[in-house]
């Protein structure tokens, strides 16, 4: 029976068929510890096991992202507190020794103490569609690459008469080319047996393609309903957009600050000072794919947004390196995410532009030539495929004045 003085704290080891659970109390006395089965009803029995014996102030989860998924959201139904737990490192381990029902008693007191603890990943709303969405996308990309570098080493080693027909032709049209070749003759001959296999890739690379490009919409679609306005950030699109998402997670709430923010995603400065040598560098910590997410958005932004080329060549001038000014510039593109993310911000209406240029009679040749922007670029702020806050007020200032 449960004591109604005594509060207590769970610490749950999971693993693929089993979770074991460790009672302790608020003091961190040791009460009682149980194996389950990881399955409906074992956690129906780790939920009358953990309350009978006070109220739970907090459960100490390990793997909440994997085996303890399932688990953390049966135990936030009920009401209970979850905390995701980190395993303990391996000096600790190599002290006190590793047992199933140890690392539970470890896991409740990491809870108690507050170390090594996190407010896990919801995973159960549309956060949760597009990371299994993107964990197939990656494997889909990985096998096209696969094969195209496959087709590209067949194509090394076959006959001249076989390269000669696809020699200069871009990746996209030597698929093309190849997926409408029609071999004939028997396997056993060599060049017959080439032909058959690079036809047959091309077949596959082309439903890989397709595949991707359902994921792609897909991700779209989802970004379009949770997330809309992420996307007018320049250089964010669906990938950056969804992998961001992705690593924030269905509660955004636990990340409190825009610098826990950095910190998640890997853009975080840290100091590296050494001797006379005053710097710093990014965190390695985080998710390293959300880093690349950011480090792709400073990549688009170097080459293509007015504010971040003025910006990389006043750095230059200041005598700051390439990795320096990049250090910067995902450390700025993290704060403008995560804002846009809590406190999402409408891009100014591009439409309104191409009316009034139109209304003035100006084709859009002449008015890139006189901002000294190429058309294509200014056509896609018009239509509202790529912003730039800044570029847009300067267009609306020139457009105003003639």
């Amino acid at each position: 029976m449960a004591n109604e003085h005594l509060k207590v704290i769970a610490g749950i080891d999971t693993h693929a068929d089993t979770h074991h659970v460790a009672i302790i109390t608020g003091t961190g006395a040791h009460v009682a510890d149980k194996e389950f089965l990881a399955v409906s009803s074992g956690y129906r029995k780790i939920i009358d096991f953990i309350t009978g014996f006070g109220p739970v102030l907090a459960a100490g989860v390990e793997g909440t992202g994997s085996y303890g998924a399932e688990l953390a959201r049966v135990l936030t139904k009920e009401g209970i507190q979850v905390l995701e737990v980190m395993r303990p490192n391996r000096q600790g381990r190599r002290l006190k020794g590793k047992s199933d029902p140890l690392d539970a008693y470890q896991a409740a007191e990491s809870a108690l103490a507050g170390r090594g603890t996190a407010t896990p990943k919801a995973r159960d709303g549309a956060v949760e569609s597009l990371r299994v969405l993107r964990a197939e996308r990656t494997t889909a990309m990985r096998a096209r690459v696969a094969v195209m570098n496959q087709v590209q080493s067949i194509l090394v080693a076959a006959p001249d008469t076989l390269r000669a027909r696809y020699r200069g032709l871009t990746s996209a049209a030597l698929m093309a080319a190849l997926e409408k070749t029609r071999p004939a003759g028997t396997m056993s001959e060599p060049s017959n047996a080439t032909a058959t296999v690079l036809k047959r890739l091309a077949l596959r690379y082309r439903a890989l393609h397709q595949e991707l490009a359902l994921i792609d919409a897909e991700l779209d679609a989802i970004i379009t309903i949770q997330a809309p306005m992420i996307r007018d950030l320049h250089g964010v699109g669906t990938d950056v957009a969804s992998q961001l998402l992705v690593t924030v997670g269905d509660n955004p709430e636990r990340i409190g600050t825009e610098a826990q923010f950095a910190a998640l995603a890997g853009v975080a400065p840290v100091p590296a000072s050494s001797g006379k040598t005053t710097r710093h560098r990014l965190s390695r910590g985080g998710d390293r794919q959300a880093n690349k997410a950011i480090h792709h958005v400073a990549l688009v932004r170097m080459m293509s947004d007015t504010r971040t080329r003025t910006y990389v060549a006043k750095r230059r001038q200041e005598g700051k390196s390439t990795k320096e000014i990049m250090r910067c510039l995902k450390r700025y593109i993290a704060r403008e995410i995560y804002d846009q993310l809590l406190h999402p911000q409408p891009g100014p209406d591009a439409g309104a532009l191409r009316s009034l240029r139109k209304t003035k009679k100006i084709t859009l040749q002449a008015a890139a030539d006189n901002l000294h922007v190429w058309p294509t670029a200014l056509s896609r702020l018009e239509r509202g495929l790529s912003r730039d806050d800044v570029f847009h007020q300067r267009y609306e200032n020139w457009l105003n004045e003639h």
